[in-house]
């Protein structure tokens, strides 16, 4: 946390908001509040509540969670100390009337008292958002879903690291994590462990540190195939149903909607992302590129495409005989191949016509 996450004064707020799907970037973004909060006033001066820990023996008894002793805390002033931090964990469990609750007292909240809710999944009530950020602030563990905000959330977090990456160090990184960002922070850790603070480091001196590659997102795998690059497709394959944790029905279903998308805007005479994300129900960006390559696969190329998700799903229910992974590479592979063909075929250059 840095210190625009503080009050004007330079105090805290009196609530914060750490959502995010993924748990370990869930707890860093937590870890590193509660750091700077008990920064404030000494390490262990601010007393520090926690509530509502599903790993707790009382969390597992099928009893709902009760969000009085919450309030309670929330609303006694702090003994001996100036502030008290009271920590509301996975949230989400909560039910409407809870999170009604919940927002009444940040209506009037304690000047005394920091809240800090955790919600760890998708879809914060909105209620709920806009209570936190009338007197709080909500942070956001991860990234949104896109490549772009990916590479800028890696960006911001080595320009505060305890080493130097030069650039091609940086590209390796991102290239290497894929999604898998929770890894950063102990890599940055063991790199600081390796060469010192402040230490620059290079591609060759931060690759022996890697490890296994992480997972990557959907739309590596469709632009590899829209880029006819069979290698790369299948690469990325790998790391989607590896590190990915994606099983093959996942994936085809994700094929599925890119082509079917593609089949959305043939023939259909759109020309700007605005009416093909329209057409599609994409946002305007994968709604470009889903028109942009079916401009360039072309009808038939489309139909051949749907076809060939058509087999491999009927593979997959036992058909072939084959593995889920060998359907999956062969599939992914006569994707991007047919793709190549096509891109081929138009750019090649035309012999002259002999009389």
């Amino acid at each position: 946390m840095t210190r625009t996450h503080l009050g004007a004064d330079g105090a805290p707020l009196s609530a914060y908001l750490v959502q995010g799907e993924d748990p370990g970037l869930v707890s860093q973004a937590l870890s590193a509040l509660l750091a700077e909060l008990e920064a404030l006033d000494g390490a262990g001066a601010i007393p520090i509540e926690e509530y509502g820990e599903m790993s707790r023996p009382e969390a597992s008894s099928g009893e709902p969670f009760s969000l009085g002793p919450v309030l309670d805390a929330c609303r006694t002033p702090p003994f001996l100390a100036s502030r008290r931090v009271v920590v509301l964990r996975d949230a989400s469990a909560l039910d409407t009337g809870q999170v009604r609750q919940l927002v009444g007292y940040l209506g009037e909240p304690l000047a005394t008292t920091v809240l800090v809710v955790v919600w760890p999944a998708r879809r914060v009530p909105t209620a709920l958002a806009r209570a936190v950020g009338a007197v709080g602030l909500v942070v956001d563990a991860e990234p949104a879903p896109t490549a772009r905000a990916r590479a800028q959330w890696v960006t911001e977090r080595l320009r505060q690291a305890p080493v130097r990456l030069d650039p091609a160090a940086t590209e390796l990184l991102e290239e290497h994590l894929g999604e898998d960002l929770a890894r950063l922070d102990g890599l940055l850790a063991t790199l600081e462990a390796a060469y010192g603070a402040g230490a620059a480091v290079d591609a060759a001196g931060l690759a022996p540190f890697l490890g296994s590659a992480g997972g990557v997102a959907p739309w590596d795998l469709t632009d590899a195939i829209n880029d006819g690059d069979a290698a790369a497709a299948i690469a990325a394959l790998g790391r989607l149903v590896g590190p990915g944790e994606r099983n093959a029905f996942q994936v085809l279903a994700q094929l599925h909607r890119h082509y079917g998308a593609m089949l959305r805007l043939d023939g259909s005479g759109i020309a700007d992302e605005a009416s093909a994300a329209a057409a599609t129900g994409m946002k305007p960006y994968p709604a470009r590129k889903a028109l942009e390559a079916s401009r360039r696969l072309g009808h038939a190329g489309i139909v051949r495409a749907i076809t060939l998700l058509a087999d491999a799903d009927i593979d997959l229910r036992g058909e072939a005989g084959w593995s889920d992974e060998l359907i999956l590479e062969v599939l992914v592979a006569r994707l991007a191949r047919l793709t190549s063909a096509r891109f081929r075929a138009r750019t090649a250059p035309r012999r002259a016509r002999v009389r």
